[in-house]
């Protein structure tokens, strides 16, 4: 997915250190989480790549994210060239440079890791793969948890969830694609550019920025993957249902994002207050009305939410 889309140097900074509460803190701070959920009346989750990475996906901005060993590729070549450069400039005893050693064009294993993971995300070389690719990444506890919340705990007080993964784990999960805005695109969802009805696939469809899949809708229109690269427009009813229900929530609660991807990273902004849940510091962190950071992965946060509520996982 990711070497399909254009280049892009605005992506934020990657690679923060991952930080993690004591078990004390921990505890004090999923209390007051249970007491946010259980006064508030409507409740939105927004959530990141963090949330799918139990289920072999990598995210992006995280210590081995795939923005983050792109970015370390590009550090280690710039610090390559200066080094050949400096090796040049010195001379043997004749007088003659002395020539570049390999060591020094490539001087590091983040290029090698970096072409190992993005071999790892890319859905065409499956028998290279460490990590699942997306056609065989399952639902986490925490997607489970999310759709077991809106559509079978309290259907009055958990709302929606939006997201701004492309992975198609929220729609294999179960959850009803009324309660879930998809602000950029599925790579298992194509869609009719005449009627605009939307086909979830078991296969990733391919493409980046709307272009015709070859296949066709039972209206006989073209049918386009839905993936936005970053230029693009984000689809204009998941975006107003997602500003609408942040607008209406009185909590909303962050589930593994940087928050750092513009519009979707300030939509929390719009609600009463909100929660955030991730291993890495967010621009948001200090925001007024963020009332609670926990830093501790989403999986143990969303399990120990379930059991005090008494939702089944």
């Amino acid at each position: 997915y990711a070497s399909r889309l254009k280049t892009y140097p605005n992506k934020g900074i990657c690679g923060l250190p991952e930080q993690r509460d004591s078990e004390r803190t921990l505890k004090i701070k999923l209390k007051k989480l249970f007491d946010l959920v259980e006064s508030s009346k409507h409740i939105v989750f927004l959530t990141g790549a963090g949330i799918s990475t139990a289920a072999g996906v990598p995210d992006f901005r995280g210590p081995k994210g795939i923005w983050t060993m792109e970015k370390n590729v590009e550090k280690a070549q710039k610090k390559g060239k200066k080094r050949s450069a400096d090796k040049m400039e010195q001379s043997d005893n004749n007088g003659d440079t002395v020539p570049k050693k390999e060591k020094d064009i490539h001087p590091t294993n983040d290029f090698k890791n970096f072409k190992k993971v993005t071999q790892e995300t890319n859905h065409k070389t499956p028998q290279k793969s460490k990590h699942n690719e997306f056609t065989r990444a399952k639902p986490t506890l925490t997607h489970i948890a999310i759709r077991n919340l809106i559509q079978q705990h309290d259907k009055s007080k958990f709302q929606y969830c939006i997201t701004q993964n492309v992975d198609g784990l929220h729609s294999r999960s179960g959850l009803n694609r009324s309660k879930l805005s998809i602000l950029h695109g599925c790579v298992f969802m194509e869609k009719c550019e005449l009627c605009h009805k939307e086909y979830l696939r078991d296969y990733d469809v391919g493409g980046v920025s709307f272009q015709k899949t070859g296949n066709f809708c039972s209206c006989k229109g073209a049918l386009r993957d839905t993936v936005l690269d970053w230029d693009d427009a984000l689809p204009e009813p998941d975006w107003e249902n997602a500003c609408d229900q942040c607008e209406m929530a009185d909590l909303v609660i962050c589930l593994g994002t940087s928050l750092r991807i513009e519009p979707a990273g300030s939509l929390p902004l719009d609600a009463k207050r909100f929660v955030v849940v991730n291993l890495q510091v967010t621009p948001k962190d200090r925001h007024p009305k963020c009332v609670l950071v926990i830093r501790a992965a989403v999986d143990l946060v969303m399990r120990e939410l379930c059991d005090r509520l008494g939702v089944e996982l």
